[in-house]
């Protein structure tokens, strides 16, 4: 799943490239078909992503990089952090994280459907322990 995602984003990407060289879209368009395929593809499924190899998620980095190049027409050899800071976006790996993150915010609080709201349990030990305190959860066991 992982792989096969990874290249199909890559690849519409490289089309939207194409295009972005030829100078046939505004920046208003350009902004809304970034929003619409790209940023949208790559949080689609990304809590998936969480944990994968950094080599892996370096693709989708790229495509991101290039997209926020394209967005605030930054040179290709100017520091990429500070333009993703400005336009307010994270880093791949660090998307996937923060999806995962905020699910499981989601399901201690409520605020998630039951379906993972159930698989999500803090665990509470029987007798005292030192660690009782440390917001630990409980991992579900899961059959193949």
């Amino acid at each position: 799943m992982g792989q096969e995602h990874i290249k199909t984003i890559s690849q519409l990407f490289s089309i939207y490239v194409t295009l972005q060289k030829s100078e046939t879209l505004s920046k208003n368009d350009a902004e809304k078909f970034i929003h619409a395929f790209v940023t949208s593809r790559l949080d689609y499924c990304n809590a998936l992503l969480s944990g994968y190899p950094d080599k892996a998620l370096n693709k989708l980095q790229l495509v991101l990089n290039t997209a926020a190049r394209i967005l605030t027409r930054t040179q290709k050899f100017d520091h990429i952090t500070p333009v993703l800071a400005s336009l307010h976006w994270l880093p791949v790996k660090a998307r996937a994280d923060f999806k995962v993150l905020l699910l499981t915010y989601k399901a201690l609080h409520g605020l998630a459907p039951t379906y993972l709201s159930d698989l999500v349990l803090p665990y509470i030990p029987t007798r005292t322990l030192r660690s009782q305190d440390a917001g630990l959860l409980i991992v579900p066991r899961i059959s193949k």
